[in-house]
């Protein structure tokens, strides 16, 4: 792995270059081990919090850690392309637009002591400008090269804060072109809702249960790339222990591997009818 600028990891995607690459501000990681018409996303699998902020920050590490989504890189790591956040969401949420991506209270609870200074917000916002002109620059490329493509963006929620049953996967689909779409989100849907988990984990597959699909990522992509579809896929943290802070390795292997295969099969029906 490479530690690039934002230009030479722009550079190397304008050139189609094959790498693997962090940024210089280790705020992302990117690599791409061969161009194809999918891409997946993790932007809230960082965990990393600028020390200069810990002193301001009333929310505890475990708290963080709770609403960030873990693992879900680690879920797709073995595609050719993969981009996700090493920053915790608590800095900057790469998932809001620039006005809303840095918390003043998450969760009902007040985020910092003192309001942040320009200069630290500046220092955030700049990791967010960067992430996007990377998204930019890959999606764009894409595009011109394939036609179309589809954004697998991958998150995870906290299933045992809902009073209600709820679904191992919801898909949120509220921001993208349903009626063009339709085919590819139900079949991805339904791909999802036939994974073999261990520990008894019966993998349940809903659209627009828990969450609705509204998150700058999918929209920024939507907006921008008329030919790209965005998949809001949601996990419930049915890998690990949300309140005990206990990951099950053997979950996140299981649903790593199932992914495998029924990713790239989704990504190549869709490709072969909308290309």
């Amino acid at each position: 792995m490479q530690k690039l600028s934002i230009a030479q990891i722009v550079s190397k995607i304008e050139a189609e270059e094959c790498f693997h690459a962090v940024a210089q501000d280790y705020s992302f990681t990117l690599k791409i081990d061969s161009y194809t018409h999918y891409v997946c996303g993790a932007v809230h699998d960082g965990h990393q919090f600028r020390k200069e902020l810990w002193d301001n920050c009333l929310h505890s590490e475990y708290e963080r850690w709770y609403e960030e989504d873990p693992e879900t890189k680690n879920m797709v790591q073995s595609h050719p392309i993969v981009i996700a956040g090493m920053d915790s969401r608590f800095e900057y949420d790469l998932n809001r637009d620039p006005e809303t991506a840095i918390y003043t209270d998450a969760w009902g609870k007040q985020l910092w002591k003192q309001q942040l200074p320009e200069n630290m917000v500046a220092k955030s916002l700049e990791k967010h400008t960067n992430f996007y002109q990377v998204v930019h620059a890959l999606i764009k490329k894409l595009e011109e090269k394939f036609g179309v493509c589809v954004v697998y963006d991958m998150h995870s929620y906290n299933w045992k804060r809902w009073t209600r049953e709820v679904p191992t996967w919801n898909l949120g689909t509220s921001n993208v072109d349903n009626n063009r779409f339709g085919e590819a989100i139900e079949t991805w849907r339904n791909s999802l809702s036939q994974m073999q988990l261990p520990n008894h984990i019966k993998s349940t597959s809903k659209i627009n249960n828990t969450f609705q699909g509204n998150g700058y990522f999918l929209k920024y992509i939507t907006n921008n790339f008329k030919n790209t579809l965005v998949l809001a896929t949601e996990i419930a943290k049915v890998y690990c222990d949300e309140y005990k802070q206990i990951l099950y390795p053997e979950v996140v292997a299981a649903v790593e591997k199932e992914l495998q295969s029924r990713l790239p099969e989704h990504a190549a029906a869709f490709y072969k009818k909308h290309r």
